[in-house]
């Protein structure tokens, strides 16, 4: 009697109706190539591994050239046949796993959705695949610099923050929406911004710039006075760090559309570093520089002359803490801030002050200062940090 040949598999395809768009398509690609290669080795009797380039600082350098961050070539080995690294090895292929099946299914879901749909506990043990939250997030970023895919390639997102006003009309999942006309609210930034999300046309944009803004709350005052309307520029915050949706639009805002970045932020080293990250990346993204820095985006927030420049009263002064002192000592020693006079001055002056200032500290003038003085007058002058 003949021997039944085993039936092959067919390979897994999308759901009925869900229509896979070319950045899908490559994305599936490589999450299946992750799984052929663990059938391969099982097939061979090797080891099943991976290489997962490190998010260290060690393993991140400042391309003068670009004007960015970017990684190095140094990886991290994960075997399955490791006991130190086969929980680590299991939980990315259920991450891998998870992502795709969100792909095939055209859904997409939260960091916190996504650990939900794979926590369970494993059949035979006690022993959940996830017990907390960033146990899952860490996974979900060793697997985007594994596959070279950001987050939202793997259809996940994370909590918006972050709004947008403005002379511009975008198209969202097919919906026009004017950002003119979005009331006291704004368009809230999504977190998947990307050209299959949101549609950008340079004929239907009529702003000459964007000016960022560190915080919701000082937003607020530039929308309410029309800051935008007056200036005829995009209006956009973050909630303080920008989120990566926040950060990829207004790579895109600049990119596509060829408008300027003024960033807006406090006077302080956290202001600053926020201010570092939209320019020159963040280290653990250095592998998404080139998607979400802007090198041409320009520092217009508070300096540490403004008390005297401004005529502030001296109640507004914050004194700086040790981990004020520490990080601001940090930031001066960044390539990209180390060579830069302007920008070792003011970090300097910052420390000999011994003392911070808040955006919000211009209201001590007006309520309006910011808006109708401040900001105009250092557009006008060119009075930025670079």
């Amino acid at each position: 009697m003949a021997k039944k040949r085993p039936l092959k598999k067919k390979p897994a395809t999308p759901h009925a109706g869900v229509k896979l768009t070319p950045r899908d398509k490559k994305t599936i690609s490589n999450l299946t190539g992750l799984a052929d290669r663990v059938v391969s080795a099982a097939k061979t009797r090797k080891d099943p591994y991976v290489d997962i380039p490190s998010r260290t600082l060690s393993n991140v350098r400042f391309s003068p050239r670009k004007g960015i961050l970017e990684m190095g070539n140094s990886k991290n080995r994960r075997q399955l046949f490791d006991l130190s690294q086969a929980k680590a090895y299991m939980r990315t292929m259920l991450v891998a796993s998870g992502c795709k099946r969100l792909i095939d299914q055209g859904k997409s879901t939260s960091l916190r959705g996504l650990f939900y749909m794979l926590k369970h506990t494993i059949e035979g043990a006690k022993e959940n695949t996830f017990d907390v939250q960033n146990e899952c997030d860490t996974i979900i970023e060793d697997v985007e610099v594994l596959l070279n895919s950001i987050r939202e390639e793997l259809h996940l997102y994370a909590e918006n923050r972050g709004a947008m006003v403005g002379n511009i009309v975008i198209t969202d999942k097919g919906d026009t929406i004017d950002c003119a006309r979005m009331g006291s609210g704004g368009y809230a930034i999504p977190s998947i911004v990307e050209p299959e999300v949101i549609e950008l046309d340079p004929k239907k944009c009529g702003a000459k710039f964007i000016l960022h803004v560190e915080k919701g709350t000082v937003w607020q005052r530039f929308n309410e006075d029309k800051f935008w309307q007056k200036h005829n520029c995009i209006l956009t915050h973050g909630s303080g760090q920008p989120p990566r949706g926040v950060r990829r639009m207004l790579h895109r805002l600049h990119n596509e559309l060829k408008l300027p970045i003024y960033c807006v932020l406090d006077n302080d080293p956290w202001g600053y570093y926020i201010y570092s990250v939209i320019k020159q990346g963040s280290i653990n993204l250095a592998f998404e520089s080139q998607r979400m820095a802007i090198p041409a985006a320009k520092y217009l927030g508070l300096r540490s002359i403004d008390l005297e420049r401004c005529q502030l009263s001296d109640s507004v002064k914050i004194s700086l803490n040790e981990t004020d002192r520490k990080r601001a000592k940090q930031i001066a020693k960044y390539p990209w801030f180390e060579k830069k006079r302007r920008w070792q001055s003011e970090i300097q002056r910052m420390l000999k002050n011994d003392f911070k200032l808040e955006v919000e500290s211009l209201i001590s003038k007006d309520i309006s200062y910011v808006t109708e003085v401040y900001v105009p007058e250092r557009l006008a002058e060119q009075d930025w940090l670079d």
